[in-house]
């Protein structure tokens, strides 16, 4: 009897030890489990937070570019029409004056001189508008757009149209509006400088929550895979980014190049 109470005392012991142990290792597992979730937070926590202040920081740095190009932009296009202007009404004048005092065998060449100066001068006025924010603002998108189809047009390289679909709202945030003619006048001096285009086609699509600009080229295309960090479509699509708008970019070698923007109006308008 003896001996078989000390077995069942043993036997006790042996249980709660083992049940023990067990509600021990329970609890160390929970314990670790609650750390693991909570370290895997934590750290997930920081690499939002690294990936939202990199991405603040891209888009400040990218703000920070678009003004400073704005800037010299504007600078430059003072100087062409300030100076350039200036010194080309000069030449003007002066062949005017010439022509008015040679002969009639030579005063054909200085009528075309005073053509091609006349010409230059048109253009000089043409471009300085085009780099000249204020300007562009003054004018509006689809105006300023609209003298960039006309200027390709008198220098007779490409066939360009501006086409306006829809009622037309105009763009409250005056930054967002330099951006998107900014986006526009890349892919237009891409296709003249790149694409051995004949034709280039411009569309403004004004519905009531978004403007859908579509620019499109009958060029040679390229692979978009080819694409270098640093070129200008890369340029593009993060000014696109930086005012939330989609950026679409379609072509292949042959097929010319399509880009589609789809800008939001907002609501109230």
């Amino acid at each position: 009897m003896v001996q078989t109470s000390e077995r069942l005392v043993s036997t006790d012991a042996e249980r709660y030890l083992l049940v023990y142990m067990i509600a021990v290792l329970v609890i160390v597992t929970t314990l670790v489990i609650l750390f693991f979730i909570v370290f895997q937070k934590r750290k997930n926590k920081l690499l939002l937070d690294k990936i939202e202040k990199q991405r603040e920081f891209e888009e400040a740095l990218i703000e920070s570019q678009t003004e400073i190009q704005e800037q010299t932009l504007k600078n430059v296009g003072q100087e062409l029409h300030d100076n350039v202007g200036q010194l080309l009404s000069f030449a003007s004048m002066q062949l005017n004056l010439v022509s008015s005092l040679v002969s009639d065998s030579i005063k054909e060449k200085v009528d075309d001189a005073k053509n091609v100066v006349k010409d230059a001068i048109e253009e000089v006025r043409a471009l300085s508008k085009s780099l000249n924010s204020d300007v562009i603002l003054s004018l509006g998108l689809h105006v300023s757009i609209q003298n960039e189809v006309d200027r390709l047009n008198k220098l007779k390289n490409i066939a360009s149209k501006l086409t306006i679909e829809g009622n037309t709202h105009s763009i409250t945030n005056s930054k967002d509006e330099i951006i998107l003619f900014r986006i526009i006048q890349e892919f237009m001096s891409n296709t003249i400088k790149y694409s051995e285009a004949e034709n280039l086609s411009i569309t403004l699509n004004y519905s009531n929550d978004f403007l859908k600009i579509t620019a499109q080229d009958d060029g040679v295309g390229f692979d978009i895979n080819s694409i270098e960090s640093g070129s200008g479509l890369i340029n593009m699509r993060n000014r696109a980014a930086l005012i939330n708008t989609s950026f679409n970019l379609e072509t292949n070698p042959n097929n010319g190049v399509k880009l589609i923007l789809d800008y939001p109006l907002g609501e109230g308008i």
